[in-house]
């Protein structure tokens, strides 16, 4: 019976034990599986961050490249305008600025920087005795006067006799007494016309043409399409180049560069040079009581040239190339350089155009085409000085 009861309770030890570990398998189980279950789960939102943050990532760099491209617009602008107003201030305080002790040539660089990056004005400059309504205005200048502006509507087109360019210049050069003073004692018109279109072109920049020139061609034609107009600072042309032994009669150097037709950019080294010996030379004149012009017409034509005219206009060109400082030419440069030129040479921010572009011998076509494409220009070279 003892027997029996204890079979009985070891019995139902055993089936608890193996209820209890059934449930605890099963337990287990059940764990494992929704373990698995959230990891799968927590992979899912993981990859779906890191596409949101990717997305977002992407989004946040395009917005700093906008800002950053944004800001770097506005300190460009905000350098523009200092760049301005430091300008303005500059032409405001000249007065004040051009003191005593300052040189001429202190004063002009005061008065005009040269800024070799801006593009050539827009202007046309010509000077004539007579005004346009004037009968004793010669019919072939008033052509050729009407033909630049025709050919060039962009352009501010100025004509002026002597009245208005004295009156242009004493405002232009109100803070600099000595070169109006200089402009007062030039003893004849043609010296007065050369220093006229050396202060006009330093003060504001453009083209100056003589009165008896003719434009076959626009302005923006004589530069080749293989130049910037960046890179120029003046355009010129040879206006003597002699093969003459006695050269010396009637030229103050054997090859000369024309300054009937200049363009240039305001304050340009070589016109700063030029309006300052002119200025020193009459000055020394006045001192000597040596002002007026002597000898035949022969005579004076040269001392013209030496004074004011292409002689001095050279000279002036000729150092500017030498001088490394201020045209970056490492070689020598001399007349041999420039004689028999063809094309047109660019010779450091000048450049040079053959004879034949400023002083055309071609005929003017009625139909207006020019089947040389290098005459811009006719000059009838009148001597205007004889006759003023």
């Amino acid at each position: 019976m003892n027997i029996n009861r204890r079979t009985i309770i070891l019995f139902i030890v055993i089936l608890v034990s193996l209820i209890i570990t059934g449930r605890l398998f099963l337990s287990s189980q059940d764990d494992l599986i929704s373990n698995e279950n959230i990891l799968g789960i927590t992979k899912l939102i993981s990859s779906e961050n890191n596409i949101k943050q990717d997305e977002l990532l992407n989004k946040l760099t395009k917005l700093n490249k906008q800002l950053l491209s944004k800001q770097e617009e506005r300190l460009i602008n905000l350098e523009q305008q200092n760049k301005m107003l430091l300008n303005k201030i500059n032409q405001l305080t000249t007065k004040n600025s051009l003191n005593n002790d300052a040189t001429l040539r202190e004063k002009l660089i005061s008065l005009v920087p040269y800024d070799s990056s801006i593009k050539f004005p827009a202007y046309i400059w010509q000077t004539w005795k007579h005004g346009l309504n004037d009968e004793r205005f010669n019919a072939l200048y008033r052509q050729g006067e009407t033909q630049w502006a025709i050919k060039n509507p962009g352009f501010v087109h100025e004509l002026f006799n002597d009245d208005t360019a004295y009156s242009v210049i004493k405002h232009l050069y109100s803070g600099i007494p000595e070169i109006i003073h200089t402009y007062e004692l030039l003893p004849e018109v043609i010296l007065r016309m050369d220093f006229f279109r050396y202060l006009i072109l330093f003060a504001k920049g453009g083209i100056y043409a003589d009165i008896d020139t003719y434009p076959l061609q626009p302005i923006p034609n004589w530069i080749p399409e293989n130049v910037s107009p960046n890179e120029l600072g003046m355009i010129m042309a040879i206006e003597i180049d002699s093969k003459s032994k006695n050269w010396a009669n009637d030229y103050h150097r054997r090859l000369q560069f024309g300054q009937f037709i200049v363009q240039s950019k305001p304050g340009h080294p070589i016109l700063r040079e030029v309006i300052s010996k002119i200025v020193e030379e009459t000055l020394h004149r006045e001192k000597l009581e040596k002002l007026q012009l002597v000898g035949n017409s022969n005579e004076k034509q040269l001392e013209i040239l030496k004074w004011t005219g292409s002689g001095i206009w050279t000279d002036v060109i000729m150092n500017y190339f030498n001088d490394y400082i201020k045209s970056s030419i490492y070689n020598k440069i001399t007349w041999k350089d420039f004689t028999d030129l063809s094309i047109p040479k660019l010779v450091s921010d000048i450049l040079v155009l053959p004879q034949k572009s400023f002083a055309s011998d071609i005929e003017i076509p009625k139909d207006g085409k020019i089947e040389d494409p290098l005459a811009f220009v006719k000059h009838y070279a009148s001597k205007i000085w004889k006759t003023t």
